[in-house]
């Protein structure tokens, strides 16, 4: 199982914000080059990219950090989401060195982008479902819409998505744990793996998740935690290949 370090860009600096609420921010760092060296040298073996502004502006805002970082580490997967709504876009950050996009606000409220994304960048397609209580969040989580989780997910699992990143928007950025129970209902309910975020503070959070890993989760992203040191990315992932080994 991976253990994905997240770096959230907000205005070419690397943040990290409570529940979603961009007012709610704090600067880790101003040199995202930086940032990710320091988890390739902690040993990452991918990389979660978000651009805060892109989720809000609904375009990208921080592409031109986002391929330097790709550039930097051409052999390190990275996943980009963050203002993703055209296919323009996908292949402009593919053709940057970037692996997979993560599509979220477009495929809930156009669930066709989803379908045709898959057909013309197949294997390249992550799909990120931010919910609260069952619910699916929207335009930077500033939006709950009355889609649930699992029904999504199983509609984008037949268009052909990778994975579903799946994160409690409840938890994220609070430093409280995972929703363990939440994420697991909704490995079960799809065959496409399941990348976990949201909560995630502690090694014993590694291993509760590892514990139910056979049950279609392939990942997990850590952002706060490996920030504040409440977590060691070198020592979970190595917790997780020990209980999990990786097919990666």
């Amino acid at each position: 199982m991976l253990i994905i370090p997240a770096i959230d860009l907000k205005d070419g600096h690397c943040v990290r914000l409570r529940q979603g609420r961009m007012q709610e921010d704090t600067l880790f760092s101003d040199d995202p080059i930086a940032t990710a060296q320091r988890w390739v040298d902690a040993g990452a073996r991918r990389l979660h990219i978000i651009d805060l502004n892109g989720a809000f502006a609904g375009k990208p805002v921080n592409a031109e950090v986002i391929k330097t970082i790709a550039q930097t580490f051409p052999n390190l997967p990275i996943q980009v989401g963050g203002g993703i709504r055209d296919e323009d876009t996908i292949q402009i950050y593919l053709e940057s060195g970037v692996d997979y996009v993560i599509i979220g606000t477009k495929a809930v409220k156009t669930p066709h982008f989803v379908a045709d994304a898959c057909l013309e960048f197949p294997g390249h397609i992550l799909v990120g479902l931010d919910a609260q209580q069952g619910k699916v969040a929207t335009d930077g989580w500033s939006k709950l819409s009355h889609h649930q989780v699992t029904d999504l997910a199983k509609q984008f699992e037949q268009n052909g998505v990778e994975a579903i990143i799946y994160t409690d928007i409840s938890r994220d950025g609070m430093m409280q744990g995972l929703n363990v129970e939440a994420t697991v209902e909704l490995a079960r309910a799809i065959t496409i793996p399941v990348i976990a975020a949201g909560g995630i503070t502690t090694l014993d959070d590694i291993t509760a998740l590892c514990k139910v890993a056979h049950e279609g989760i392939s990942g997990a992203i850590t952002g706060r935690a490996i920030y504040e040191g409440t977590l060691d990315l070198k020592a979970a992932q190595a917790l997780a290949d020990h209980l999990v080994p990786s097919p990666y």
